[in-house]
């Protein structure tokens, strides 16, 4: 008999229960310690609007599916836009918040999303997963359920299963065997081919260094300092103090080493950190997420967030960098536009036929926006 359960901390669940379900290429954002830390440092819970729902499937007692879950009081941190959605239900006198959502808060980096034993289908967990949100949702007046950035693969299983499939597009770089940076730039065009090297060339002349730091080389000292400038560019920005806490950056080291990436920048003159960026990794992808600076240098957030997170991506032979959503400026940096999917279960069946035939537009849209900036792209084969 099966039996379907909502967590409301990813600690009621047994870590090696958890584990079993993992892919085996160390996707960092559903790990087990990673879901744990954003609980443990306050990123999620009381007041973030991100409280933690998770969905457990078992059978005779056995943990064999789940999927990560949150209830949201609003759309922030979540990179799925749906405020006109929110917009149109409150004109119609209906609440569009609490909604949940399947994500990894603050993270638009496309990975797994139905978790399952190796003798379970997704189909079939999904099938499960759907009629226990379906139960929760009419109990709690819940509006609607929006799974974010799951994997091409499970895309039928959504449609099968009639949730509304939305596309968008992310800029994502490719490794095609390359041996190093300059292999890259030979697939370049010779005018894109300078511009790269010109903005690379500035970070040595203004007397900037850059280093890479991953696993056994990174320390607290290294991730305090970064926090600084993550904390003070997003100050600078938005007036808010970011979504993680200072307290992630204190333990993280502890839990996640081996996902984590930071490139610092050093001032030669003065020997002092002057900004970075911090990635995570898996055995396969690199994920581009935060950056900071204490003073502004002519393209070092270039150098920081693009050029060297694809020096990592081809020196440890990992297959994409996704650098985060966003910033057209990618493209002449060799970053690919690409399809990412999410999709959308709503209540409320006339809302639901509205948003169906939304999507369906949108998609037209979409694929024009990929194909019209391909173009743009500065290999030679375009």
């Amino acid at each position: 008999m099966e039996q379907i359960k909502f967590i409301n901390s990813i600690t009621s669940i047994d870590k090696e229960d958890w584990d079993q379900l993992l892919p085996k290429n160390d996707y960092p954002f559903l790990k087990y310690e990673f879901l744990e830390l954003l609980e443990n440092t306050n990123c999620v819970g009381k007041n973030t609007g991100w409280h933690p729902a998770h969905i457990a499937i078992e059978k005779e007692s056995k943990l064999v599916g789940a999927m990560p879950l949150y209830i949201k009081t609003d759309s922030s941190g979540e990179f799925v836009f749906d405020y006109t959605w929110a917009n149109a239900f409150y004109q119609h006198g209906l609440d569009y918040y609490p909604k949940l959502v399947s994500s990894i808060p603050f993270t638009p980096a496309t990975g797994p999303r139905i978790l399952h034993a190796s003798n379970e289908s997704p189909l079939d967990i999904f099938s499960l997963i759907l009629k226990g949100v379906e139960k929760l949702s009419k109990e709690n007046n819940i509006s609607s359920w929006h799974v974010l950035f799951p994997e091409e693969k499970d895309i039928d299983v959504f449609s099968e299963k009639s949730l509304s499939v939305r596309k968008n597009a992310q800029f994502i770089w490719f490794n095609e065997n390359f041996n190093n940076f300059d292999d890259f730039l030979d697939t370049f065009r010779s005018r894109h081919r300078k511009n790269v090297k010109k903005e690379r060339e500035k970070i040595s002349s203004q007397g900037i260094v850059v280093e890479t730091y991953s696993g056994e080389e990174l320390n607290k000292d290294l991730m305090m300092q970064f926090y600084e400038f993550y904390l003070s560019t997003n100050l600078k920005r938005s007036g808010h103090l970011g979504y993680l806490t200072k307290e992630f950056f204190e333990v993280c080291l502890e839990r996640i080493m081996e996902n984590i990436v930071l490139v610092l920048a050093r001032d030669k003159n003065s020997n002092s950190l002057v900004g970075g960026s911090m990635f995570f990794k898996d055995q396969e992808n690199l994920y581009g997420r935060y950056w900071g600076c204490s003073a502004e240098y002519d393209c070092l957030h270039f150098e920081c967030c693009y050029y060297q997170g694809i020096e990592f991506a081809i020196k440890n032979q990992l297959l994409k960098f996704d650098p985060g959503v966003q910033g057209e400026h990618k493209i002449k940096r060799g970053f690919k536009p690409t399809i990412t999917y999410s999709a959308h279960w709503i209540s409320e069946p006339n809302f639901k036929d509205a948003i169906e035939n939304f999507v369906s537009k949108e998609e037209k849209h979409i694929k024009a926006y990929v194909d019209a900036t391909s173009k743009y792209l500065p290999f030679k084969n375009i």
